[in-house]
């Protein structure tokens, strides 16, 4: 017995219609964010050239996107400076010492925010939300933390008055909601507390939301210098902003000893100081951000959603 093939039904293809001033308008956005971007990279570009040329050429004004003579003396001055180096090592310090009570403080109260038995977990997010608005002030701060505390030249005095935000606690509640419970009840069934919960199940799903919150901490922690101003007296505990300010507007010859084989070959001005000096402050940062851009993308997302 013969069988007829019955041909398959064609699908209907949608064809997306573009207006005639489609093209025009995308080709309008390629131009304006190209522009944009200009706008964005050129400062940068321009302290970059004037770090590695002359005290002249620098302070001509004027449109440049080369270095008419290439010099390195400004990086010469600035990294034989005495205090550079322990700027490094103190900024280092306080970054880490940071990003780890930061982390801390923000997971352990983010996570128990998260549960909705929490007991009075509303009026707990209430009292949060308000120091968002309404703070103590400098002067009662400075009183704490250098007549109570007695915590002068130390650095948790720069690290433990900004060391836990508000809105990297929503933001870590957030994302913590946003983990499906079932992971948590089934943990829970094979016998694991509340701290192997959060230490093996939570934690390891929660990397993208720590990197962006460890990168905002470490940005944070790696550009202050008030603190340090107000509560570090020892030049040798100096980070790296208040070094690096101190030997733009003083230029002291403490602050700037160099070698003498330097000194002789030298001649720099502030023009040129102050742009290698942005330089040597910005590019440890820059060279960490693109191995967090994806997380921190991700993190953003994810914890501003749930509410």
């Amino acid at each position: 017995m013969s069988t007829i093939a019955v041909p398959a039904p064609k699908r209907k293809r949608h064809r997306i219609y573009e207006s005639k001033g489609e093209p025009y308008f995308q080709a309008f956005l390629i131009i304006f964010f190209a522009l944009l971007s200009v706008t964005f990279l050129y400062p940068y570009w321009h302290v970059l050239v004037n770090s590695f040329t002359t005290p002249d050429f620098a302070s001509a004004a004027g449109f440049r996107l080369w270095p008419r003579e290439f010099s390195t003396d400004a990086y010469k001055h600035m990294l034989s400076a005495n205090f550079l180096w322990s700027g490094y090592k103190n900024t280092l310090i306080v970054c880490f010492l940071g990003w780890a009570c930061s982390i801390t403080g923000v997971v352990l109260s983010a996570y128990p925010l998260s549960k909705k038995d929490l007991p009075l977990r509303g009026l707990f997010t209430t009292i949060i939300l308000v120091t968002m608005f309404v703070s103590g002030g400098m002067i009662p701060t400075y009183l704490l933390v250098n007549n109570t505390l007695k915590m002068r030249n130390s650095f948790f005095a720069i690290i433990l008055p900004h060391c836990i935000s508000t809105s990297h606690v929503i933001i870590a509640r957030n994302y913590f909601m946003s983990l499906p419970n079932d992971l948590e009840e089934a943990a829970t069934i094979d016998g694991a507390n509340s701290w192997q919960v959060l230490w093996r199940i939570m934690l390891p799903l929660s990397g993208p939301i720590l990197a962006t919150i460890s990168l905002w901490v470490i940005v944070s922690n790696w550009n202050a210098y008030f603190n340090c101003l107000l509560y570090i007296t020892n030049p040798k505990k100096f980070v790296l902003q208040v070094v690096l300010r101190r030997i733009i507007l003083t230029d002291s010859k403490e602050m700037t000893a160099a070698s003498e084989a330097v000194a002789n070959t030298t001649d720099t001005d502030i023009v040129t100081l102050r742009a290698a000096s942005i330089m040597l402050a910005t590019i440890p940062i820059l060279c960490v951000y693109p191995f967090l851009q994806k997380y921190f993308v991700k993190g953003v997302l994810i914890g501003s959603l749930k509410g």
